[in-house]
C-alpha cells in the first residue's frame, strides 16, 4: 500500500502535474463513451484514460461527485457513464441503509471480475474503514475530494493509496461539472450535532462543520453568472449551520437571498433540517421562505409519532415540538410544502407506538413521506438493541405506505394557474419537469428548449406524485421590451439549424416592414407569431401551443418507446448520434428535392428552345 498523504505538503512536488487548463467550472464534456480508444491514450499518460463514475445516496454525495468530475475533466479524463468503456471505476458510496452498500459491494465485485482499477470515495470507507469488502481498494475520505487527481494517478499505475484524515473543509471553488447544468448543489456544512443511535453518517461526515457566509455567498454569485437557475442548499442538518462558527442559519439564507436575480430566474430551495435547532428561528426562517426566490418547501424528518421511540432515537426533539414547526411554518408561508422521512420497526418499537405514527401522517397528510423499514448498522447503538422482527417491521412499512399513498394531496389544484420553474426532463422521456412555489412536480409538455426557464401553466389534471399542467406563456414568446406600432404584418421562416438548449442562440427571421426582428421559435417548425399592435409584447396563440404540444408528444412518445425498446435489448443509444442521423436524413431530403427542382426546370428550358425552333423554321 502507497501513501501520499504528504504529497502537497510543501507545494507540488517534482512530477505533479497542473491542469491542462485553466480550471473553470464546467470542464467541455468529453464522449459520454468511447468506442474506439483515441490514438493518444497511453495507460502510462496521465489524464488521458476515461473514468466510469457511479454515485449512491444524497444530494450531498452528488455534489461531491460532480467535484470530482469537474477536476478529473480538467487534468484531461474523459467522464463516463458507460462501465465496459473506462480504464478506471470510480464509487462513491453511502452508509445510510443497508440496500445502498449492498449496491456497492456489488459493484465492487464486478469491478474486480472486470479487472478494472477501483476507487472507492464517500461515507462507506470514511465510516467503515477496515470492512473487508475494501482491502486492497484505494479509498478516498469525504474531506478529501479535492484530491482525487492524484488517487485515481496512482491507483492508474497499480498503487493503493488511502486518504481519509483531513482537518479542513474542501474548497468551493473547484472545478465542477454538474450532473444537471440548471442546479447547482451547494453544500454549507458537513456533519452535525446530533448522536442519533441509528445514524452511521455522523462515523463518516463527523462533527460539524460550517463553510463561511463570504465564501458561500461568492460561491452563489459565481453559480448565477454561469446560468444556474436552482441553487440546493446541502448538509447533513442545514438547521445547524453556523453553530460551530457563530453563525445561524437565517443569517446566511438572508445574505444569499440578497445575491439571487430580482426577476426570479434563480430559486433558491433549502436542505433538510431537523427540528431541533430550526425551533430557535422559525419566524426568520418562515420569513425567508415567503421569498418570491426561495421555494415555500422544507424537508424536515420526525422518523417516529411516538415520544417513546424518539427518546430511544436519541433525536432530541418531542412531537409536540414537530408539530409546532410545521404548524408555524404552514400557518406564516402561504402554500407552504413538507416532506418528512419515518423509520418503521426501530427496535423497542410497539405496536401503540407505530399507532402513533400513522395517526400523525393521517393528520397532516404529508404531500412527500420518505417510508424505510429499520436497518442496523455495525458500529450504532441501535445495531446492539433488541430488534423488532422483520416479518413485523416489513407489515408495518406496508401498512404505512398504504395509508400515505391514500392521500391526494394536489386534489383541487386542477384549473389553477401556477408560475413553473423547469429544469429537467421526466424519466419517461415524454414531459419536461417543472416545480411550482411549493415545490410541487409539474409536468408538461413542452420544446426542450424550455429547460431552464420559468413560465406560467394551467393545471390540467392531478395525480398521485405530481401534477400535470398545460403551458399558457411561453418565455421564448417574452421579447426584449420592443415597442411596435401600426399595423404589421409578420411571416415566420424556419430556423436555419436547430431551436434548441445549447448556448448558440437560433435565429429566427422575422420581417417587420424592412426591419428584421431576430428571434426563436420553441421549435424547429416555423412558427406563426402574432405582434398586437397596441401591447410590446410577441403573444404565441394558444392554438400555435397546442400544435406544439401534440406534434412534441407524438415525438417524445416515438422516443420513449425506441428508448423502452434498447433497454429491452440491452442497447444504449446515444441521443447525439440519432440526432446526428436525423440532421443527414434533412440534408439528404434537400438535396433530392433540389436536384429534382434543377432537373425539372432543365427540362422545362429545353422543350422551349425546341418549340422556339420549330416556330422559327
Amino acid at each position: 500500500m502507497e501513501d501520499i498523504e504528504d504529497v502537497v505538503a510543501t507545494g507540488a512536488p517534482p512530477g505533479l502535474r497542473l491542469p491542462l487548463t485553466a480550471v473553470g467550472m464546467k470542464p467541455k464534456k468529453k464522449p459520454r463513451a468511447r468506442l474506439t480508444r483515441d490514438p493518444l491514450s497511453n495507460p502510462q499518460i496521465p489524464g488521458t484514460q476515461t473514468i466510469y463514475m457511479k454515485t449512491f445516496g444524497c444530494s450531498h454525495n452528488q455534489s461531491d461527485s460532480e467535484y470530482m468530475a469537474g477536476q478529473l475533466s480538467a487534468f484531461g479524463y474523459a467522464v463516463t457513464d458507460e462501465p465496459e468503456e473506462a480504464d478506471l471505476w470510480l464509487i462513491n458510496t453511502c452508509t445510510v441503509k443497508s440496500p445502498s452498500q449492498s449496491a456497492m459491494t456489488t459493484l465492487i465485485s464486478k469491478c474486480q471480475s472486470a479487472k478494472k482499477p477501483l476507487v472507492v470515495a464517500g461515507c462507506v470507507p470514511q465510516g467503515s474503514r477496515d470492512l473487508k469488502e475494501l482491502e486492497g481498494v484505494s479509498v478516498i475520505g469525504v474531506q478529501q475530494i479535492d484530491r482525487v487527481v492524484e488517487v485515481v494517478e496512482e491507483t492508474l499505475k497499480g498503487h493503493e493509496v488511502r486518504l481519509l484524515s483531513r482537518k479542513t473543509l474542501p474548497a468551493l471553488d473547484l472545478p465542477k461539472v454538474r450532473k444537471n447544468r440548471f442546479i447547482e448543489i451547494l453544500p454549507i456544512n458537513v456533519g452535525c450535532l446530533g448522536a442519533c443511535t441509528y445514524c452511521k453518517t455522523k462515523h463518516a461526515r463527523g462533527h460539524l462543520g460550517s463553510y463561511t457566509v463570504n465564501s458561500l455567498v461568492e460561491r452563489v454569485k459565481m453559480v448565477v453568472s454561469e446560468g444556474v437557475k436552482e441553487i440546493w442548499l446541502s448538509s447533513e442538518d442545514t438547521g445547524a449551520y453556523g453553530r460551530d462558527i457563530g453563525m445561524n442559519l437565517p443569517v446566511l439564507l438572508n445574505s444569499i437571498v440578497a445575491e439571487l436575480p430580482p426577476d426570479r430566474s434563480t430559486m433558491l430551495r433549502i436542505g433538510m433540517t431537523n427540528p431541533p435547532f430550526i425551533l430557535e428561528h422559525l419566524k426568520e426562517i418562515a420569513n425567508v421562505l415567503r421569498h418570491p426566490c426561495v421555494y415555500s418547501f422544507l424537508h424536515v424528518p420526525v422518523q417516529s409519532g411516538s415520544d417513546s421511540v424518539l427518546a430511544a432515537m436519541n433525536r432530541e426533539y418531542t412531537v409536540s415540538e414537530f408539530r409546532t414547526v410545521v404548524d408555524t411554518l404552514i400557518e406564516l408561508v402561504p402554500g407552504m410544502q413538507i416532506a418528512t422521512d419515518i423509520i418503521c420497526g426501530f427496535p423497542g418499537e410497539t405496536d401503540e407506538d407505530f399507532a402513533q405514527t400513522v395517526s400523525l401522517i393521517k393528520e397532516y397528510q404529508f404531500p412527500q413521506v420518505h417510508i424505510s423499514q429499520f436497518y442496523p448498522r455495525p458500529g450504532t447503538p441501535a445495531a446492539r438493541m433488541k430488534k423488532v422482527p422483520s416479518v413485523v417491521v416489513k407489515k408495518r412499512s406496508r401498512e404505512l405506505t398504504n395509508v400515505f399513498e391514500s392521500f391526494s394531496p394536489y386534489k383541487g389544484m386542477e384549473g389553477r394557474v401556477e408560475r413553473i420553474w423547469i429544469t429537467e426532463i421526466a424519466t419517461d422521456g415524454i414531459h419536461l419537469v417543472g416545480h411550482t412555489k411549493g415545490y410541487i412536480q409539474v409536468l408538461i409538455i413542452a420544446p426542450e428548449g424550455m429547460l431552464g426557464t420559468s413560465t406560467d401553466v394551467k393545471i390540467t389534471s392531478v395525480g398521485r406524485w405530481s401534477v400535470f399542467g398545460e403551458v399558457i406563456e411561453t418565455p421564448s414568446a417574452q421579447v426584449k421590451e420592443n415597442t411596435y406600432q401600426g399595423n404589421i404584418t409578420l411571416e415566420a421562416f424556419p430556423c436555419p439549424g436547430s431551436c434548441d438548449k445549447e448556448p448558440e442562440p437560433c435565429q429566427c427571421a422575422v420581417q417587420d416592414m424592412g426591419q428584421q426582428i431576430s428571434d426563436c421559435g420553441p421549435d424547429e417548425s416555423p412558427v406563426a407569431i402574432v405582434i398586437n399592435s397596441s401591447t410590446t409584447r410577441i403573444q404565441v396563440g394558444r392554438n400555435f401551443i397546442s400544435s406544439v404540444q401534440s406534434v412534441l408528444l407524438k415525438k417524445r412518445r416515438q422516443q420513449g418507446s425506441m428508448r423502452m425498446n434498447d433497454v429491452n435489448a440491452n442497447k444504449f443509444p446515444e441521443n447525439r448520434e440519432t440526432r446526428r442521423m436525423s440532421a443527414k436524413l434533412s440534408t439528404m431530403d434537400w438535396i433530392l428535392l433540389g436536384g429534382m427542382i434543377v432537373s425539372f426546370l432543365t427540362t422545362v428550358g429545353l422543350l422551349i428552345l425546341l418549340s422556339s425552333r420549330m416556330l422559327s423554321s
